[in-house]
């Protein structure tokens, strides 16, 4: 059994401390990537499209309402479940204004929506939005002709003034910051007048596995799609076709739950694991066992053992992670590292600079508050062994950072994870989920 100390008024939680092995099955709800992607392309399609388990959550709500200020019809089944979402594209409408709130995809994949509406839209959104880089959004937009009034800000607030139309073409961009800013573009690209050839300037881009979903996406509705050279797409001009479709669980949402088996030892199974995906989640299973853990596939979806665990005396070791193709799995992995018995070096991320708060920062502050010895690197975070102690942890307003205080908890007495509510961003109750797996 576990404690729980939550306020919902004051959103701090005292995260529970794992006390025996865990046997749990944990449901996970649908993809945010996979929702707010099909939510768009929903937008653009030639006829109605149905969206069976949406994830319902913050950002895809504000997905929601971003559409629907567009004119987007967005309602739940007549019989009132929440399991199917039935999407009605419409032309788009301008005069409004649209809350990002702290949704990337909100920010980065709706500005070129906005650019095929009759009338200005504006972006706004939370603090630390405004603090999230958008250049390369709007100079790309305006690159396609379109013009854009951000005060020479390159962040929000801004103002697309759509014509109703894009000519598209050829556009070269650097998105070395964000996967999204190049499937932001690549989501609309078929409704541009002449498509959309991409290319991509930098050295380096982040989470190709985003894009390679982006594209599988497209292609599933009937978009050409084609990449004629390593960094370089060509969206054919072409009618988006609606269709029927079921979202997968949200893979990256599992890396708390999967990592709490190694700690409390026992076994953590998420139903309904996908045979093929393109979600970057998919790579738990190999990451996790790096930490020593059995992973299995079967019928009943991944389960991941951790034998006796750390509490029941099995010491997890350190590891050498480059994470340059799934970023977002590394503040839990990285927290999970923090209660190993030697080093472990995470690279490939930094980009999560520029995330809902600089992720690297934010990782080397609270760990190190309660205790442990981590270090920033110029594209990562490096560990030593250390005792950790209770204390507060800050989420930074970040989902992943909140989830990182919670695995940490499991093994330190006394950790008080700030703002537990910011997980409703991709996890609506994500206390509630957790408690329930402790006392399975």
């Amino acid at each position: 059994m576990t404690s729980r100390v939550y306020s919902r008024e004051s959103e701090n939680w005292v995260a529970p401390r794992a006390t025996s092995p865990l046997c749990a099955v944990v449901p996970i709800p649908g993809s945010k990537s996979l929702t707010n992607r099909e939510l768009v392309l929903a937008a653009l399609s030639d006829r109605p499209s149905v969206i069976h388990r949406p994830l319902r959550s913050r950002d895809s709500a504000l997905m929601m309402d971003a559409l629907g200020q567009l004119g987007v019809g967005c309602r739940d089944s007549l019989d009132g479940g929440s399991d199917t979402l039935h999407v009605t594209p419409a032309y788009f409408v301008g005069g409004v204004t649209i809350d990002c709130g702290l949704a990337g995809t909100v920010m980065r994949f709706v500005p070129p929506l906005a650019a095929l509406a009759n009338g200005s839209v504006t972006f706004d959104g939370d603090d630390g939005a405004r603090r999230r880089p958008m250049a390369t959004t709007i100079d790309s937009l305006r690159k396609l002709g379109v013009e854009v009034d951000d005060d020479n800000r390159g962040t929000l607030p801004f103002t697309v003034r759509g014509t109703g139309r894009v000519a598209g073409g050829e556009i070269s961009i650097d998105a070395s910051q964000s996967s999204q800013f190049v499937s932001g573009l690549l989501l609309a690209g078929a409704r541009f007048t002449n498509g959309l050839t991409l290319r991509h300037t930098g050295e380096h881009l982040p989470s190709m596995p985003h894009i390679e979903m982006t594209v599988a996406c497209l292609r599933a509705r009937g978009v050409s799609v084609t990449e004629p050279e390593r960094g370089v797409w060509r969206v054919e001009p072409s009618p988006i076709s609606a269709i029927d479709i079921e979202i997968e669980p949200d893979l990256s949402n599992t890396a708390p739950f999967l990592a709490a088996a190694l700690i409390a030892g026992g076994t953590v199974t998420i139903p309904q694991w996908p045979t093929r995906t393109t979600q970057v989640g998919n790579d738990l299973g190999g990451y996790i066992e790096e930490f020593g853990a059995t992973v299995t596939r079967d019928e009943r979806g991944l389960t991941v053992d951790g034998g006796p665990g750390i509490l029941g005396g099995q010491p997890i070791h350190g590891v050498n992670l480059d994470l340059s193709t799934g970023g977002e799995l590394a503040p839990s992995l990285i927290a999970l590292a923090t209660l190993a018995d030697s080093p472990s070096t995470f690279t490939g991320i930094a980009h999560l600079r520029g995330h809902e708060t600089d992720r690297l920062a934010a990782l080397v502050t609270e760990i190190n508050r309660l205790g442990g010895n981590a270090t920033e690197l110029p594209d990562g975070i490096h560990l030593e062994p250390a005792p950790l102690h209770g204390g507060e942890w800050q989420s930074y307003h970040d989902h992943r950072m909140a989830t990182a205080g919670a695995i940490i908890g499991l093994a330190v007495d006394g950790v008080n994870v700030d703002n537990i509510g910011t997980t409703a961003k991709t996890l609506p109750d994500f206390p509630a989920m957790w408690t329930a797996m402790l006392d399975s």
